[in-house]
């Protein structure tokens, strides 16, 4: 990380929030939330208390823009080496590393107090464990040095669903820990088609990404492999832990057809780019749509319907 000073560059009011919101990446976070939602639906059976999912997702969106702010500090010499990030606030000079880190440290105690005032003190801690785990263990061990970067560090990804079932219940089930290893699987997938698509940024500033190191045949393979990993996964929710049911089942099926699909032509083609951003944008549609399958299926008034429907089929059957 370089200490450069910058001098800020605005033109008004407007820009500075602008740049500031720019730090924490906003587009990363929808996700992460949507991740935690479902884990509390889940959690919760279905009926979740609004104020409390209010408050869970406001804390998680501190945190998330916490970790991403601090990511950007700590980057911010690769940020300007690398044309894709060179206009990112910090490199930019439109905000000084020093600011930031001010803003990124005012994010996570507002994070931390707000779970521990209206949530509980666990997902408080995992919410901060989150953080830390993402700038020690990711950005700081392992991005600049293992090929594994985004495996091992993708657990910092991996803890929303724990913060979710944490404020409703208070503890962490094992349904909360095969939630985590899901996001945990999906992760490198999803990843790994990014960084073939921008595989030649990271070999510039010298990032060991996979498709770097390995190259893009043995890159393909491993999303191949860990694809194969997280589908039948996302079917243990229904067996053996019975937390989830047909609707849900119906919806993994789907989804995970068309994951493996857009998985096997990239394996096929695997310096084929357009390809890579095809399954790219494809995991993100998965696993937002997985996760409202989730919580539809644990909706009490989905249980009512698959109920009613199941004495009306039995209606039928005995006359």
């Amino acid at each position: 990380m370089i200490g450069t000073s910058y001098t800020p560059k605005h033109e008004n009011i407007r820009d500075v929030l602008k740049s500031y919101l720019q730090l924490t990446k906003p587009r990363i976070i929808p996700l992460l939330l949507i991740t935690t939602a479902a884990a509390m639906w889940i959690a919760a059976k279905g009926n979740v208390d609004p104020l409390l999912l209010a408050v869970t997702l406001l804390g998680g969106t501190l945190a998330a823009a916490s970790a991403q702010t601090l990511n950007c500090i700590y980057d911010q010499d690769i940020d300007y080496d690398m044309v894709r990030t060179r206009k990112r606030p910090i490199p930019a000079g439109r905000v000084q590393p020093r600011h930031a880190l001010v803003f990124a440290i005012a994010l996570g105690v507002a994070s931390f107090t707000l779970f521990c005032v209206f949530v509980n003190l666990l997902s408080a801690l995992l919410a901060m464990a989150g953080i830390a785990f993402y700038m020690v263990i990711y950005t700081h061990v392992l991005k600049r040095y293992s090929s594994q970067n985004i495996v091992i560090g993708g657990a910092a990804g991996a803890i929303p669903p724990l913060v979710g079932w944490a404020a409703v219940t208070g503890d962490l089930s094992l349904t909360a820990w095969l939630l985590f290893a899901l996001i945990f699987l999906w992760t490198p997938p999803h990843f790994w088609a990014l960084a073939l698509m921008i595989r030649e940024d990271y070999a510039q500033v010298n990032v060991p990404m996979l498709p770097v190191v390995a190259g893009e045949e043995e890159t393909v393979k491993q999303i191949l492999i860990y694809t194969l990993l997280v589908i039948p996964c996302s079917f243990l929710l229904i067996y053996p832990l019975g937390e989830l049911g047909i609707v849900y089942g119906a919806i993994a099926a789907f989804l995970g057809f068309g994951f493996l699909k857009k998985v096997w032509q990239l394996y096929q083609n695997p310096s084929d780019l357009p390809l890579a951003k095809s399954a790219f944008k494809y995991s993100i549609l998965y696993m937002m749509l997985l996760c409202t399958g989730m919580v539809i299926d644990s909706l009490p008034l989905t249980h009512q319907a698959i109920a009613s429907l199941g004495q009306f089929l039995q209606t039928i059957a005995v006359v």
